[in-house]
């Protein structure tokens, strides 16, 4: 089973499926994702899920047929294909780092990237294991090709293990998740599972129940621009505005300042010149009342800030991306009960975590697909210094074939 995990793990980390945030006209916003949801296509058909197919969109879906005469719960087993858009997933070059033995790990492409013990305690727990790293210069896209590598291998262990019992399996892989429409076109009724669990999560042992409410807020700041030479009393200058709705917000609470159930403001893209300026701003709370009041709290900077511009155009719209799930998770907790179960049967501390942002989980959830996160084993996603133990992705494999054996044992 490692070996063929590691193999499938280190091919799918190399196909640049890098999604953007920036792309509006198409869906997915990069066709590149395609390539690695085509050649999941052709491995879900060898190891015989003869029905496997890739639609227009770039999702893929396919059925493991039951080897059982009674009904069981139809159970779906979810990843994505993008990474992230923040650091670049292009020639990524995977470093296994053997028999690991403490201390910082120095990534050789650039030495300027440290994994350090300090910031990483989970490595102390990582002492003679195997550690996979990119070389430093590009993220490693354990998030997601970690959790589609462990559900492939939960197949291919299936299929070599006749003996373990189990219903109607339904697998799904989606695109553009890590820009927050990974479900946008995702038909749940053509999926057609009772239940679902994407494989999308950190740290070895964790089950992720809860997810923050998120929304994003899009300022469009537009000015006059003029020869500066001749501006005076007439030039309005949408940069030094928006710069000041970004002051106004130094004090309200950041990713960076903030832990565990602390939602806050995140402006992340800021595109623009002179004459409009486009800002945006992420809102994250665990609670609606939380993303209200931020809602509230950005109108006021709203007003605030045109007092001090009255020649400016300062536009402000706020979208909902999605919702907290644990709500409906707590409709039927026997699909994060056997998920913690499944954790404990393979030898691990089973540990129910809440995640700092969003999972294709918190959108299905609200269209009828009950659908908590299972860990892969990675972490540090979206960075340079991003890490995961192969000891990890087999027990993210293990803890996949014992939610199987689990939902069969609970069904018959």
């Amino acid at each position: 089973m490692r070996a063929e995990l590691l193999d499938r793990f280190l091919r799918y980390v190399k196909i640049d499926t890098q999604s953007r945030e920036d792309v509006s006209d198409r869906f997915p916003s990069t066709e590149q994702q395609k390539d690695l949801s085509g050649l999941l296509k052709e491995e879900l058909k060898e190891l015989g899920l003869t029905d496997a197919e890739m639609d227009e969109y770039g999702y893929v879906m396919a059925t493991c047929p039951g080897n059982l005469s009674k009904d069981i719960p139809v159970i779906g087993f979810l990843g994505h294909v993008d990474t992230s858009p923040e650091v670049s997933g292009k020639d990524v070059k995977p470093i296994m780092h053997q028999n690991y033995q403490g201390g910082d790990i120095v990534l050789s492409g650039d030495k300027t990237q440290v994994i350090r013990v300090d910031d990483n305690p989970e490595l102390k727990k990582c002492i003679g294991h195997d550690i996979i790293t990119s070389d430093g210069t590009t993220l490693l896209g354990a998030d997601n090709k970690a959790g589609i590598a462990e559900i492939l291998t939960m197949l291919s262990y299936l299929n070599q293990h006749s003996n373990i019992k189990h219903g109607p399996l339904r697998i799904g892989f989606t695109v553009d998740e890590e820009v927050g429409l990974g479900t946008r076109y995702f038909n749940v009724k053509k999926f057609a599972a009772d239940f679902a669990y994407t494989v999308d999560g950190g740290m070895v042992g964790e089950v992720e129940n809860e997810t923050f409410n998120g929304a994003v807020a899009i300022f469009d700041v537009k000015g006059i621009n003029l020869h500066p030479g001749y501006a005076r009393g007439k030039l309005v200058n949408s940069i030094r505005i928006t710069a000041d709705i970004v002051k106004a917000l130094e004090d309200e609470p950041a990713p960076e300042t903030t832990e565990k159930r602390v939602g806050y403001f995140h402006p992340y893209i800021l595109k623009g010149g002179v004459e409009r300026t486009v800002i945006k701003v992420l809102l994250r709370d665990f609670d609606m009342e939380g993303i209200d009041k931020k809602r509230e709290r950005l109108e006021g900077i709203q007003r605030q800030i045109h007092q001090k511009y009255p020649g400016a155009d300062i536009n402000l719209e706020v979208k909902d991306q999605y919702r907290n799930m644990r709500p409906k998770l707590e409709e039927d907790p026997r699909v994060v009960d056997y998920a913690m179960e499944a954790v404990k049967r393979s030898g691990i501390e089973p540990h129910l975590q809440i995640v700092r942002g969003g999972t294709d989980g918190a959108r299905l959830c609200y269209e009828g697909l009950l659908t908590p996160n299972i860990f892969t084993g990675g972490m540090n996603f979206h960075s340079k210094l991003e890490w995961i133990p192969v000891s990890a992705m087999e027990k993210a494999v293990e803890t996949l074939v014992n939610l199987v054996r689990i939902w069969t044992e609970r069904s018959l």
